[in-house]
């Protein structure tokens, strides 16, 4: 996997922060990793990004942006409301080759969902996935309707005949409900896709050497990790 291409079901879901686990598991096995954000929006020029955060907890990974745009929108629409110059899945994928060329793992992540449109044309990050030929990892929230939106994730990419690398759950909480503990079942069989993983509720506040040491906790063994999907569901089983 010299590229991952890792989305979210929607926005809010823990996609940064699983993104910063997954290549802190990755640099644990001693793997050179780089971390592309596609587009960056919400974030003004001096501002830390989402790249910045992820090399801030999961340690020294090179990082890259292809486009920032200061309101919190939808990469196009954020681009035209600023008179700025779209990202194109062309430039992503561009970026990310040259990143592979140097690295062992090449993270892009997106923003938002998979079909969040970057330009006008409605380009989006499965295009980039699919011009990468690269595997899609899914972060996916934990609770009530959470079966749908990753289905329908899980879903575009099939249709799209892309590789669903596998969901994870960007945050678990400390006292998961009755949905959530079900969810951990009916994820896999939605998406027709392992889990591979959850990440604790608040992780992201760790301070970065302990989320080093504890990230290949909550990851499986594809993803550097020691985390067992099976044990984890009967430990939480309804």
């Amino acid at each position: 996997m010299p590229v991952l291409v890792i989305t979210g079901t929607g926005t809010e879901v823990g996609k940064t922060v699983a993104t910063a686990a997954v290549a802190a598991s990755a640099l644990a096995a001693g793997r050179t990793v780089a971390v592309l954000k596609a587009a960056q929006t919400g974030v003004r020029p001096d501002e830390p990004g989402d790249a910045a955060e992820v090399a801030r907890l999961a340690g020294p990974v090179t990082t890259a942006e292809c486009a920032r745009y200061p309101e919190p929108l939808a990469p196009a629409t954020a681009a035209r409301r600023a008179g700025l110059a779209p990202v194109r899945p062309g430039d992503v994928v561009e970026r990310a080759q040259k990143l592979a060329a140097g690295h062992d793992l090449v993270l892009v992540e997106g923003a938002g969902g998979l079909l969040v449109r970057f330009d006008e044309e409605g380009g989006t990050l499965a295009d980039v996935a699919g011009a990468l030929r690269a595997p899609v990892l899914v972060v996916a929230s934990a609770g009530l309707g959470t079966l749908n939106t990753t289905e329908l994730t899980a879903r575009e990419l099939r249709g799209r005949g892309l590789e669903l690398a596998g969901v994870v759950i960007g945050s678990w909480p400390d006292s998961p409900d009755l949905a959530s503990r079900c969810n951990l079942a009916d994820l896999p069989t939605v998406s027709a896709a392992p889990l591979l993983g959850a990440l604790p509720a608040g992780a992201g506040r760790l301070e970065p050497a302990d989320f080093r040491t504890t990230a290949p906790s909550w990851l499986a063994p594809r993803l550097d990790g020691t985390w067992d999907a099976e044990a984890f569901g009967v430990r939480e089983a309804p």
